[in-house]
């Protein structure tokens, strides 16, 4: 399923926290790169598209791709605009909705958080699979030992 709100509050304040550590700038460029519909929480997905356009910046039209700017005074400038004219993002925002931008998410957001973040963004469609799967599967699976049953008792 698609970030709930804590993960997705997580994961823009990592996005606006942790934009000048070198580390993490592939990750936040990658995250940037994921469609919307991975973020459940509608006022989190306005942030999301924000940040998204705000940070694009257009190479070369001719041979470059288009790349985020991360890092740097351009990457706080979005960031500082969003937090203190919320409207900006949505009409429909407060203050209060913005104020978590630029803080650290804390020390348990790591790789291995990441990479799970990144499953939970992709997990729709592959959970309501496998969600019907495993219904049809136990029922296949208790009639196919009813069956061995059967056969053992007979033998």
């Amino acid at each position: 399923m698609a970030l709930d709100a804590e993960l997705g509050k997580k994961m823009l304040q990592l996005i606006t926290s942790r934009y000048d550590d070198r580390h993490w700038r592939k990750k936040i460029e990658k995250t940037l790169s994921l469609p919307q519909s991975g973020v459940a929480d509608p006022i989190q997905q306005q942030l999301f598209m924000y940040l998204k356009i705000g940070l694009k910046a257009y190479k070369s039209r001719r041979a470059d791709p288009d790349a985020w700017i991360i890092g740097g005074y351009a990457t706080k400038e979005v960031i500082d605009r969003a937090k203190f004219q919320p409207q900006l993002v949505g009409s429909d925002l407060k203050k209060e909705d913005i104020a978590f931008l630029g803080t650290d998410p804390g020390d348990d957001v790591t790789e291995g958080w990441w990479d799970e973040m990144l499953v939970q963004w992709f997990d729709v469609p592959e959970e309501e699979k496998p969600a019907e799967g495993e219904e049809e599967g136990k029922t296949d699976g208790t009639e196919s030992a009813a069956a061995t049953e059967e056969q053992s008792s007979k033998a």
